[in-house]
């Protein structure tokens, strides 16, 4: 395993990331984002995109926790906040593409145990057909929605403090 990959195989329902900030790992995207103690606790519950409304109120929550993070300069935190931010983007367009939020056909094959979601990059489904899109992606309420999100996670993803402090993690706990 890489020493910049996210490690799956930690004991998350034991691992409290704030007292235990060197186990952390940023990996790719979302990944740990519903894994990652205290954080799942403090910022999943304010994590909604069901309207455009209740999208931007919850980007402004997690956004202002994101800016809470840095300011105690808890690196951890601020990222699972950055990583919330995505995933309300992501989780919308999901939505905005597909009602049903499922991009993938179930085809009904076999798949490779290998190759095991979360484990794997994606979806279970990877690989089967993808549903047809709706006819209104760009304009629904999810894809505002996704929108608002996607504004406020580029926010995050590209402060000059939360670059910094990412730099500063790494080079204090990927040795």
């Amino acid at each position: 395993m890489s020493k910049n990959a996210f490690n799956y195989s930690l004991d998350f329902d034991k691992v409290d990331f704030r007292v235990h900030p060197e186990l952390y790992r940023v990996g790719v995207g979302e990944q740990g984002v519903l894994l990652v103690q205290p954080y799942k606790s403090e910022i999943l519950p304010h994590w909604r995109f069901k309207t455009e409304e209740i999208a931007k109120e919850s980007a402004e929550k997690i956004y202002a926790l994101f800016e809470e993070y840095l300011q105690a300069n808890d690196f951890v935190g601020a990222d699972m906040a950055r990583k919330y931010l995505q995933m309300g983007f992501t989780r919308a367009r999901r939505y905005a593409n597909h009602k049903s939020g499922k991009k993938y056909e179930d085809d009904g094959k076999e798949k490779d145990p290998a190759l095991a979601y979360p484990y794997s990059s994606g979806s279970k489904n990877k690989g089967n057909s993808i549903r047809s899109q709706e006819q209104d992606a760009l304009t629904n309420e999810k894809a505002k929605a996704a929108a608002i999100f996607k504004t406020y996670w580029f926010k995050a993803k590209d402060n000059p403090t939360y670059l910094q402090q990412k730099e500063a993690f790494k080079k204090q706990y990927y040795t």
